[in-house]
């Protein structure tokens, strides 16, 4: 429940459902919106708010639904379902788009079976009754009138009246000629009156034309005559006419009839047609303010993550004005927060947009606030904001504020939000602050959740030393003297009076005045609350500064695990590959001293010949000799190596493909391995050197690998920095496998993180230029990268 009920109205829903309504494409989904209400069932509001999460999804991701219009399709049935009732052409049409839109929308969910099963659950078992389709396609066509050949009938009483107008145009026309030729006719032409053809003839020449006369010209000079011989063929039209209506009339209460059995399953296609509208109103209305669905919990708990005022969100879009974020939390332990600061601070607009979101969220809607933000089901919520001094009741505004504070005190419990506004005001305060700290005592032992705001120490200091109760300050600029609307938890502020009367410019002789005549007591309190904004305002900037710097730290320790780590593998990688190398020497150089010998023995030690093999061996050993690096002569000077070369190794001969060439430092691949080499470590060779296996085990390893190749990343939720790794990484292969063009999904929310994204790519040479999505799949949400 909300207490009192004008609440809605303080708090800015009424002004949320006008929003909601703006979308809506049908009265019938309005007439929703207008009963959208605070509900407390769990189940109920987890269902509405997936409902509503998975139609933003469509707007944002997937096709558009096939919704064009529809209409209200229950009043066209409770006047079918009497009888001898028929409706029109024009009803019959508007059924027959309306089931159209139901039919085409339940074919576009069956095509995505299992995706968005909230939204499924809007028509579940609702079967497809298309022979209504078929009955009214049968009588009525594309543009929503009648077929001529909806019966035998009806098409010889549409030919009769064709073929009787043509006579009577005939057989006027001559009439009209004879007149002209006998100078009878007046200026103009065969014109109309009352639904007839008539002459314009002079009033002279009347008794010349025989008929009747339909009226005349006001001057009197001008008479419009239908002659006798058409009267007869004109009526005969008109009686042909009054039969084709009774035939349409006849055709559509024969439909009518054959409507009725289904007007309790039209009725189920209304009830889903008017859902589907008002769950895509409140889809549109979550993208327009930023909105997304938070945590549901039973337990009595409020956590707001980086949580806006959806009016202020709406119309800083128009100004193209930035909106500050809300962050707090309340639970058993931090039950009721107290909020004080200066005047234009933020105080109010921070507690109504925790009860403002509270209500949203229990009424189905999504709320402009991160996904990790936490909202309880609640019973109740209380409120007292601004004057509500009423003079039917003989109430002034303290007692109206008294009169609450009594409901609130007797009612409250915990599942109850109490929200108020200056808390004590309206009477002295020397006796409104110790009735307001008695207020906020019973309270608190109710356990109640609350945001209060007040200007009050008294109530300040009673925060600081009871259990349950936190006190809050809205952070303010004391150097500028201006506010920066930002929420702190922990501590209470000030309200910088006589600061900000000096901002103003009101004289030093006033202030200084003025500060006389406050006592002692409440000077050292506003002066240690002052210490302690101007202490909290340094730790705030200290604490950014020490973050920003924790981070960088952070991603220059990552950065060199991760090369610690690629070095070691390509270190392990190269010791493998020397030894390798090196038992195959030792194969090689064995076989050799063992052919040697064998050939010495079956010489028979023959001194010229044994002299010889012993010359080959040394020549062979020297071969497979590894020289030191000191001893190695300057090779000669070499082309340029670039991507896509082959290079051998100088130190083992291996071959290897240039993956990518960084300053001195190049990027080789072995089949599937990858190693870092410097230039001038290795050698260029030419195509015709590199053995077919080498190339084919490239080949292969290159070919998979562009397969393996997926051209879309997401990295909503992740922190900045992991998500810059993993893009570098996704354009690495990118540009490896030279594709043209990759997806990064990013989301939209406060749009830091594509902006984080977009800076970071426009870094490199490989990247021609980035665009939005389609706003129809993402808009600003996703990033298309082209590279050159």
């Amino acid at each position: 429940m909300i207490y009192p009920q004008n609440s809605l109205e303080k708090l800015g829903f009424d002004e949320i459902k006008r929003g909601i309504k703006s979308y809506c494409i049908s009265e019938m989904g309005i007439d929703m919106v207008d009963k959208i209400r605070f509900i407390t069932n769990y189940d109920q509001i987890i269902k509405f708010l997936r409902q509503t999460n998975e139609f933003k999804t469509i707007i944002q991701t997937d096709e558009a639904l096939p919704i064009q219009s529809f209409y209200d399709i229950k009043k066209l049935s409770d006047k079918a379902k009497i009888e001898g009732t028929f409706l029109s052409e024009e009803e019959f049409f508007q059924v027959y788009n309306s089931l159209q839109t139901a039919f085409a929308v339940i074919k576009y969910f069956e095509d995505r079976e299992g995706i968005y099963p909230n939204l499924e659950a809007l028509f579940e078992h609702l079967p497809i009754e298309k022979s209504i389709l078929r009955e009214i396609e049968r009588i009525i066509d594309a543009k929503g009138k009648i077929k001529n050949n909806a019966s035998r009938l009806l098409g010889d009483i549409i030919d009769a009246i064709a073929k009787a107008e043509q006579d009577a145009r005939k057989k006027i026309d001559q009439i009209y000629k004879n007149a002209q030729a006998n100078n009878w006719v007046a200026d103009g032409s065969l014109t109309v009156r009352d639904g007839r053809l008539c002459i314009p003839i002079l009033a002279e020449n009347k008794r010349k034309l025989k008929g009747f006369i339909h009226d005349e010209s006001a001057t009197g000079q001008t008479v419009y005559i239908e002659p006798e011989e058409v009267f007869n063929l004109n009526n005969l039209v008109r009686d042909l006419e009054f039969e084709k209506r009774r035939e349409i009339i006849r055709i559509l209460t024969e439909l009518t009839d054959k409507l009725r059995p289904f007007v309790p399953i039209l009725y189920s296609y209304h009830g889903f047609l008017t859902k589907l509208d008002f769950v895509r109103a409140k889809a549109l209305f979550a993208i327009e303010i930023d909105a997304k669905m938070p945590v549901l919990l039973n337990e009595p708990k409020l956590k707001l993550v980086n949580a806006k005022h959806p009016l202020l969100v709406m119309s800083g879009k128009e100004a193209k004005k930035t909106v500050v974020p809300l962050n707090m939390h309340l639970d058993t332990s931090t039950r009721i927060l107290l909020v004080s600061g200066p005047n234009a601070g933020g105080k109010s607009v921070a507690m109504k947009t925790v009860g403002l979101l509270q209500i949203m969220v229990q009424a189905g809607l999504l709320v402009p606030a991160d996904e990790e933000s936490e909202f309880s089901v609640l019973k109740q919520i209380f409120a007292d904001i601004g004057d509500d001094q009423s003079i039917e009741s003989d109430l002034s505004t303290y007692s109206a504020h008294l009169s609450k504070m009594k409901y609130f005190t007797e009612n409250a419990n915990g599942k109850t939000l109490v929200l108020i506004d200056e808390f004590g005001t309206g009477t002295d305060p020397q006796f409104g602050g110790p009735i307001a700290e008695a207020v906020l005592e019973l309270i608190n032992k109710k356990k109640a959740l609350g945001v209060i705001t007040t200007h009050y120490s008294n109530l300040k200091i009673f925060a600081n030393h009871t259990e349950g109760l936190e006190n809050g300050s809205m952070i303010f600029d004391n150097v500028n003297l201006k506010p920066l609307y930002i929420l702190e938890m922990g501590k209470p502020g000030s309200s910088y009076a006589f600061e900000i009367a000096q901002k103003i410019g009101l004289s030093k002789q006033l202030i200084d005045l003025a500060k006389s005549k406050i006592n002692i007591e409440q000077q050292k309190v506003d002066s240690l609350l002052l210490d302690l904004e101007r202490e909290k305002k340094e730790i705030y900037d200290k604490k950014k500064y020490i973050e920003r710097e924790k981070k960088n730290v952070e991603t220059l320790v990552r950065e060199n695990n991760q090369l610690k780590d690629y070095f070691e593998e390509n270190k392990r990688n190269i010791i493998k590959q020397a030894k390798l190398e090196a038992q195959q020497i030792i194969k090689d150089a064995n076989k050799l001293v063992e052919n040697t010998i064998s050939d010495i023995k079956s010489a028979k030690a023959d001194k010229e010949t044994t002299k010889k093999l012993r010359e080959n061996l040394h020549v062979e050993l020297k071969r497979h000799e590894i020289k030191p690096a000191g001893n190695k002569s300057v090779k000669p000077e070499q082309k340029e190596i670039v991507a896509g070369d082959w290079v051998k190794l100088i130190e083992t001969g291996n071959i290897a493909k240039v993956i990518e060439v960084s300053k001195d430092n190049l990027i080789i691949a072995f089949g599937e391995l990858r190693s870092v080499v410097k230039k001038n470590k290795v050698e260029k060779v030419g195509q015709s050197e590199v053995p077919k296996e080498v190339k084919k085990a490239n080949s292969v390893s290159h070919t998979q690998s562009a397969v393996d190749f997926v051209s879309e990343i997401d990295v909503r939720g992740m922190r900045g920095e992991d998500a810059l790794h993993k893009i570098e990484q996704l354009l690495d292969r990118a540009i490896m496998f030279s594709m043209g063009s990759f997806k990064v999904i990013h989301g939209k929310g406060d749009g830091i993180l594509r902006k984080l994204i977009r800076n970071y790519l426009k870094k490199y040479s490989e990247v021609d230029r980035l665009e939005d999505e389609h706003v129809d799949r993402g808009g600003d949400g996703i990033t298309y990268v082209y590279l050159k």
